[in-house]
């Protein structure tokens, strides 16, 4: 699903929009026991109710596509009679009416979801009206089918913080009582997906709160899809591959890595034109071969790394936006800038310096030159004496430790 089909369903789970039917729940404790299930109307819900689940569904279509959002295929064999997209679709059908298949997907998440610790399975229907839309975006009064779907939120139960509180029953401040608070969702996925604004049975859309450790799980045992990776989990992997590729010289690992980062994300900006933005710039071994030429990396270290990035990536090549550590390039960029302004300054000083200096040279024989011209802060002229040392005129200037002299605009150490 692409950003702008996620938020086409986002944009629809408000009060006046919504059109949820059913939602169901099932709380499990740590032990994997299911300790209440209920299931209700979902637009009876009183109002506090009603924006606390919807603010819960909302959360499984926030995120990054790519990142927190991944649309996953459903294999062949799961289409068949038994398989987990049959099971889902039956589930779809009843519009979480039939208990009996309600309990079963319950019991299908607490034996493939690995959590340690309590947790709520929610699941939302919904009915949406599509409507046709023109080439520019604007809606025609007619619907174009009818995208029926499940939503399922998957929220942590941790028990609340202690502390203190005013105790109305006893009139004194005392120990709050601490209960058990529903989180935000950890885990989720909407099914079927809605790709190219129409239903797709054949995929799903998941979530993830944490893209640096996905339930993978969850999506192979629970959903019957092949994991996937997200763009964090693939930046991470790309990083590992070229540092353990170079060796133990850490520091002039990242500096590879960082100049190899950089010429990806040129490489990403020449081609963006030639890909669809929703599709991305995908990085192909021989592409990376051709970019890593342009570095410091050796042959055998750029072959150690063409290899596994084949391997670890041959089920999907990664799109390059997800194998850059955006924030680390812009941070370097602005560190060269800063160097490159210091060393500018650097040479204006010396620049006006010279000048200077070739003014006293050049100066007409009718005004007064000086073979020795300072230029000191006002407090230190006091300090400045005339001094007889080895039968030489000086001038003294007292210096402290943490002060520093320039001479002809040079840094010295004196």
């Amino acid at each position: 699903m692409t950003k702008k089909e996620v938020m086409e369903i986002k944009r629809r789970l408000k009060k006046e929009g919504c059109t949820f039917t059913r939602m169901c729940g099932c709380y499990v404790d740590a032990e994997k026991n299911k300790v209440v299930d209920f299931g209700q109307t979902f637009l009876n819900l009183e109002d506090e109710e009603f924006y606390k689940y919807l603010e819960i569904a909302k959360k499984v279509l926030s995120g990054n596509i790519g990142n927190n959002l991944l649309t996953l295929d459903i294999p062949l064999e799961e289409e068949a009679a038994g398989g987990r997209q049959q099971f889902l679709m039956g589930l779809r059908e009843s519009k979480l009416k039939n208990e009996e298949l309600i309990d079963r997907f319950y019991d299908l998440v607490i034996d493939s979801y690995d959590y340690a610790g309590n947790y709520l399975i929610l699941v939302f229907h919904d009915a949406y009206d599509v409507m046709t839309r023109t080439t520019d975006n604007n809606k025609l009064d007619e619907s174009e089918e009818v995208y029926e779907y499940l939503l399922c939120a998957i929220c942590p139960v941790s028990l609340s913080k202690p502390g203190l509180g005013y105790r109305a029953d006893e009139n004194r401040i005392g120990p709050r009582i601490r209960d058990w608070v529903v989180g935000v969702p950890d885990t989720g996925f909407v099914f079927p997906a809605f790709n190219d604004r129409t239903t797709d049975i054949h995929s799903l859309l998941f979530y993830t709160r944490d893209t640096k450790e996905p339930h993978s799980e969850f999506m192979e045992n629970g959903l019957g899809c092949g994991s996937k990776r997200t763009a964090t989990e693939q930046k991470n992997l790309f990083s590992h591959i070229v540092k353990h590729a170079l060796g133990d010289d850490d520091e002039n690992s990242n500096e590879v890595l960082l100049d190899l980062q950089q010429k990806m994300s040129d490489y990403m900006e020449e081609q963006d034109v030639l890909f669809d933005e929703e599709t991305g710039v995908i990085l192909e071994g021989d592409e990376l071969e051709k970019l890593m030429s342009d570095t410091g990396i050796s042959d055998d270290a750029a072959s150690s790394i063409k290899e596994a990035y084949t391997e670890k990536f041959s089920n999907q090549m990664p799109e390059v936006a997800h194998l850059i550590d955006q924030k680390t390039l812009e941070a370097n960029a602005r560190v060269r800038e800063e160097e490159a302004l210091r060393a500018e300054v650097e040479e204006l000083k010396q620049q006006v310096a010279l000048h200077h200096a070739d003014n006293a040279d050049d100066a007409d024989d009718g005004i007064k030159t000086y073979d020795v011209i300072l230029r000191v802060k006002p407090e230190k002229v006091p300090q400045i004496k005339s001094q007889m040392i080895d039968g030489q005129k000086c001038l003294v200037i007292p210096m402290d430790e943490n002060e520093h002299a320039a001479v002809n605009g040079v840094n010295t150490t004196v």
